[in-house]
């Protein structure tokens, strides 16, 4: 444990600081930062994360948190903590629970039910990009295009890319600034940073101490700190299996490539030596390749070059 705080990304963090009864103002106080002053919330219930579909084959849709304000309006809050291929088509799916939740069944004072709905809001705390650009709070509503209006208000979408958030703590001017600093570094910190003097982030501090967790508490979070880091392994181990495979790709396709510039332009000599070259020097390349990530996951220099092929000269400077 090099920090004396938990990891709010795990699944247990982020419901040790969020999803407790007895810290829902922690929640409210982040929900507010996200709202316009009309639409502060006052009051938040926890309502069942679990939604069954009304079709018993239909998917079910399991939540992080799910919360209904004073005025019934619905907060979907969710922790998504690598990029999913239909993430954007999850967050729509999600939205369809709560809207259909509120239809009334039966009659009202012998009318029919007239489909007013009331507001739902997505929420996702991101621990990843969705592209490279600076933007890092998304805010998507239905528009009308050609107008380039609002065309439905009561459906929310709001995304934060927490890595995209760059300011340092000297750099922190608003409230806002201050919750996002304290998610995305909360880990790191090895003592109370001074800029946290509000009762409220004095609260978070307190409650993520992982020190003043129950054993039970300590144990659970363990398991959850566990999991989260051999998810991210299992990411890391996956992008670099892809980038091996997409560069070998690569270098079959140039190699081709080569051959027939070869044949079109030099002499049959010139090409068959010129090939030779280049496949030699693909395949170094391609046994570097493989040496770097071996030393980098840990093997020796010894088993690197039985695994590459590549001298122990080769590897000297590895």
């Amino acid at each position: 444990m090099h920090s004396m705080y938990i990891h709010p990304f795990t699944d247990f963090g982020f419901k040790k600081i969020f999803g407790e009864e007895a810290n829902k103002d922690l929640l409210i106080d982040f929900l507010n930062q996200l709202l316009p002053a009309k639409d502060q919330i006052k009051d938040l219930k926890y309502k069942s994360t679990e939604h069954l579909p009304s079709n018993l084959t239909d998917r079910k849709a399991i939540f992080d948190l799910y919360c209904e304000n004073q005025s019934g309006e619905k907060f979907i809050v969710e922790l998504q903590r690598s990029k999913q291929q239909y993430f954007k088509d999850r967050s729509l799916y999600y939205s369809t629970f709560p809207i259909q939740e509120q239809a009334i069944k039966g009659r009202v004072e012998g009318n029919a039910w007239n489909y007013e709905l009331k507001h739902v809001y997505i929420i996702a705390l991101m621990d990843f990009t969705f592209d490279d650009k600076e933007d890092f709070l998304h805010q998507v509503k239905l528009m009308e295009k050609n107008r380039n209006e609002v065309f439905y208000e009561k459906l929310t979408f709001v995304y934060l890319e927490i890595p995209k958030f760059q300011k340092n703590e000297n750099e922190l001017l608003t409230r806002f600034d201050k919750w996002l600093y304290l998610l995305k570094n909360l880990n790191s910190f090895l003592k109370q940073p001074k800029i946290f003097q509000e009762n409220i982030f004095r609260r978070v501090l307190k409650i993520a101490e992982y020190t003043g967790l129950m054993k039970k508490d300590k144990e659970s979070y363990l398991d959850s700190l566990k999991t989260y880091r051999d998810y991210i392994n299992t990411l890391d181990y996956a992008q670099q299996q892809g980038y091996m495979e997409g560069r070998e790709k690569g270098l079959e396709a140039g190699l081709e490539e080569g051959r027939k510039e070869g044949r079109e332009e030099g002499r049959e000599e010139g090409r068959e030596e010129g090939l030779k070259k280049g496949i030699e020097e693909g395949k170094y390349h391609k046994a570097m390749e493989v040496a770097k990530s071996a030393i980098s996951m840990g093997l020796s220099k010894e088993d690197t070059a039985k695994l590459s092929g590549l001298t122990m000269i080769d590897l000297k400077d590895l």
